[in-house]
C-alpha cells in the first residue's frame, strides 16, 4: 500500500524558514520516479512548485526558486523540501505526492497524495 505523510508545517515570520518532511512507503523511488511538491494557497488554486526524482535531480517552479530546495533521502524514504525566505504568498497547504498515473490532483498527475501540512508566513 502506498502511503506518504507531509509534516514539518508551522508558523513563521517573513524571512523565516521551515524544512517540510514526506515520508513514503509502499513503492520503490528511483530513477526517473518524481515526488511532488504542491501548494494549496487559501481560497485560491493549487499548484506545483517543486519536484525531486529518484535519481536526484529536481526542478523548482519560478516563484520559489531559489528559495525552496527539494531533496530526497532514499535510505530514510522521505523527500524534504526546504523553504527559505519565506513570503506571505507562501502561506497554505502544502502536499507532497506521487507523480505517477494519470489521477488529477493539483494541476498534475498524482497517484497518491498526503494530507498536507500547513505553512503560515505572517508579515
Amino acid at each position: 500500500e502506498v502511503q506518504l505523510e507531509e509534516s514539518g508545517g508551522g508558523a513563521v515570520q517573513t524571512g523565516g524558514s521551515l524544512t517540510l518532511s514526506c515520508r513514503f512507503s509502499g513503492f520503490t523511488f528511483e530513477g526517473q520516479l518524481e515526488i511532488g511538491w504542491y501548494h494549496q494557497a487559501a481560497g485560491g488554486d493549487c499548484k506545483p512548485i517543486s519536484t525531486v526524482a529518484g535519481a536526484g535531480y529536481t526542478w523548482h517552479d519560478g516563484a520559489v526558486k531559489g528559495r525552496f530546495t527539494a531533496s530526497r533521502d532514499k535510505a530514510k524514504k522521505t523527500a524534504y523540501l526546504q523553504m527559505n525566505n519565506l513570503k506571505p504568498e507562501d502561506t497554505g497547504l502544502y502536499y507532497c505526492g506521487l507523480r505517477r498515473g494519470t489521477r488529477r490532483f493539483c494541476g498534475d498527475n498524482v497517484e497518491y497524495n498526503g494530507q498536507g501540512t500547513q505553512v503560515t508566513v505572517s508579515s
